[in-house]
């Protein structure tokens, strides 16, 4: 998350857990479900938090006995088995507690769980920071670096030695011993600030108490979920909530008051937090030779440095903003016509959602809240599986009655051939302190071993709104994070963990470079878009009516009303990450907020609201520091391998088996520029990104 070295094993999405034979539990009885047997599902319902410490505390133990076999090694015996391919295998089941241990971090309904996971969370942090410091380790790679073996590699193996002498080196090991132990403190403080950062944004809670009157124009549904006693509501800050209330709220200073509180979330303690990171980046750039922080991080990515990136950034704000400014002016039309006042020429950033909405009903007929009557949750799974199913040629079986952290949890495994190949769990509803987003976490990662290949399991941690006793739980269709388009897209995100076939765990699944990680799930969002996708499980909750065509072809008449508007926001949070970590000095003059609000008067074209600061609960500042910009530049390539689709028929089995072989099944074991250049036949280009635009 914050060092390139931990994207060996740590990676927006990635979470894994471990193979060894069981381990007793503080208990002395009952073992740890952190330790399963190989390929076998853990007992989750049973973790307590001594099994968090207890995992935390042996796999340290564990990582540093085997370190202590490949250090002993004599040069002339070292081979890529025994040195390599043995350090691949530690990250592998180092990573596997790591990353179960920041899950339960973030869904564990049980606080004293939560606590222990955030704890030893930080302390395998620190430990994943000495691994990426060892000396020995690397004078071990070093080593096997000049036999011959290592000057014949070819493939993933030399790729794997290539970048792990180079991550070695981007650790410090030019420097004096002197200043590895500077940068090693700069890490390990750096390691604390990002769960600091993270965890005040899930512990945040604040929220708006309205009157019916301020509820007017909200559905029932909405309305009986937060009603209280004395007749008034309680609207939270959690996305369904937030984003329900600012589409459909009649009230405008409602809707004002409750944007404020959103745009200040974790105000109070994030801002100065913030500031610390920057510093510490920037000190950590510097002590390696890097003039800023975006310098380090985009050379190891499919960008190469910070003036690509900012070529992109400043092609997109020029090829968006008419588009943009169309989309602004037909909203502005919207209001005028609300308030029967010609003489209005702004639109308010807490307005654009609603005005957007009277938009979408009004000129396009698309009434959202009629529209997700089509889209029950379960439904849209149904679908969801079927189209991953026929194009991949897999089949999912839910698991019954599984050990999970919550009652809300299920779980199914990925089956070829009637042979399982992966397992998955989805966390699908929000609750108190549960990460607030969507996401999808990896768990275990795949990867050839001694006992056969391990087989992968991931998480999808989301925020749908959940089923009432009243009604089923009904999603938007491309309407926020809680819609239909993200649960594809986050499912994306699942398949790249479940069909990979690499060989070593440090390229399994999502295992990329950071500003390809999207292209897999951005691509899938596509067939929320195809009526013959659609027509497999859109159906209306009460009649079981497929949705009707006329209305689908005004979904998607409608479907770039606001795109450039959307865009630009993606514009703007890119550059406002790239500006923070290559153009900012945080011990300087200029806050934070001074830089959002300059360069939101810059690109985008509602105004900046005094008194907010939205960086503060700007989650991606720690997992995407320096590449943010990573989102638009992977859909560029998304839409691009989207459009062989196009060509072939979003049905086409023989088009579904080439993308898996090619992108989903080799995850970081080539370059992924060459891996599309593969699939779509020819260079990548832009074209196929602004058309999915409107442009």
């Amino acid at each position: 998350m914050k060092k390139h070295w931990k994207t060996f094993f740590l990676s927006v999405f990635g979470v894994w857990i471990l193979h060894h034979s069981a381990t007793a539990g503080e208990d002395g009885n009952v073992s740890n479900p952190l330790f399963a047997e190989f390929n076998q599902m853990m007992e989750l319902s049973k973790l307590n938090k001594d099994h968090i410490a207890n995992a935390a505390t042996t796999i340290i133990e564990q990582s540093k006995k085997s370190l202590e076999v490949i250090y002993a090694i004599k040069k002339e015996n070292r081979t890529f088995d025994n040195t390599l391919l043995a350090f691949d295998n530690i990250q592998n089941d180092f990573g596997k507690v790591t990353y179960l241990v920041y899950l339960m971090n973030n869904v564990q309904p049980n606080a004293d769980i939560r606590d222990q996971a955030r704890a030893s969370f930080g302390d395998l942090d620190k430990f994943s920071t000495d691994m990426g410091l060892d000396e020995q380790l690397y004078k071990a790679v070093k080593e096997y670096s000049e036999t011959a073996e290592a000057k014949k590699l070819t493939g993933y193996k030399k790729r794997f030695l290539d970048e792990t002498l180079r991550d070695f080196e981007r650790n410090g090991f030019a420097l004096s011993k002197e200043k590895r132990d500077e940068l090693k403190t700069i890490q390990n403080k750096l390691s604390d600030l990002s769960i600091a950062f993270s965890k005040n944004i899930a512990d945040y809670k604040d929220f708006l108490i309205v009157t019916e009157k301020e509820m007017e124009g909200l559905p029932e549904d909405y309305k009986k979920q937060r009603k209280q006693e004395d007749g008034t509501y309680k609207i939270d800050l959690s996305y369904p909530s937030y984003s329900g209330f600012m589409k459909s709220s009649e009230s405008e200073s409602a809707r004002k008051a409750l944007y404020t509180k959103y745009m200040n979330r974790a105000t109070d303690k994030n801002l100065d937090v913030l500031k610390e990171m920057l510093i510490y980046r920037q000190k950590l750039a510097s002590l390696l030779g890097y003039k800023t922080f975006a310098q380090y991080q985009t050379e190891t990515r499919m960008a190469k440095n910070p003036k690509n990136v900012w070529d992109f950034e400043n092609r997109m704000i020029d090829k968006i903003k008419v588009k943009a400014k169309i989309d602004y002016d037909e909203l502005l039309d919207v209001k005028r016509k609300q308030l029967n006042d010609q003489s209005i020429n702004v639109v308010q950033p807490w307005e654009s959602s609603y005005y957007n909405n009277i938009l979408l009903k009004e000129k396009y007929q698309v009434d959202q809240d009629k529209v997700k009557e089509y889209f029950e949750i379960n439904n849209v799974m149904s679908g969801l599986f079927q189209i991953a199913q026929t194009l991949f040629d897999v089949t999912f079986d839910e698991i019954k009655n599984p050990s999970v952290w919550h009652q809300d949890v299920r779980a199914f495994e990925v089956k070829q051939n009637g042979k399982v190949i992966g397992r998955f769990y989805f966390d699908l509803f929000p609750r108190d302190n549960k990460f607030t987003h969507a996401a999808c976490f990896a768990m275990v990662k795949g990867k050839t071993t001694v006992n056969g290949y391990q087989i992968p399991s991931a998480t999808l941690v989301c925020n749908f709104p959940k089923p009432t006793a009243d009604q089923p739980a009904l999603m938007y269709h491309s309407l926020g994070s809680a819609s239909v388009t993200t649960f594809f897209h986050e499912f994306g995100h699942v398949l790249h963990n479940m069909l990979t076939q690499s060989d070593l765990y440090s390229y399994a699944g999502t295992a990329v470079p950071r500003d390809f990680v999207e292209a897999p799930s951005q691509i899938f969002e596509n067939w929320t878009w195809n009526y013959d996708a659609l027509k497999m499980f859109a159906r209306h909750y009460k009649t079981n009516e497929v949705l009707p065509k006329d209305l689908f072809d005004r979904m998607v008449a409608a479907k770039n009303v606001g795109s450039g508007v959307a865009t630009s926001y993606q514009v703007f949070y890119g550059v406002l990450d790239m500006t923070l970590h290559d153009q900012y000095d945080p011990n300087g003059n200029e806050t934070t907020t001074e830089v959002v609000k300059r360069l939101q008067e810059k690109i985008l074209l509602y105004p900046y609201l005094e008194g907010t600061a939205f960086q503060a609960g700007f989650g991606h500042l720690t997992g995407y520091a320096a590449g943010y910009y990573g989102y638009l530049w992977a859909e560029v390539y998304a839409q691009d391998m989207f459009s062989v689709f196009a060509k072939n028929g979003i049905m086409d089995k023989k088009t579904g088996k080439r993308y898996r072989d090619i992108i989903l099944a080799k995850g970081g074991t080539e370059d992924p520029l060459e891996l599309v250049k593969q699939f779509i036949g020819r260079e990548p280009n832009e074209d196929a990104f602004l058309k999915s635009l409107g442009l």
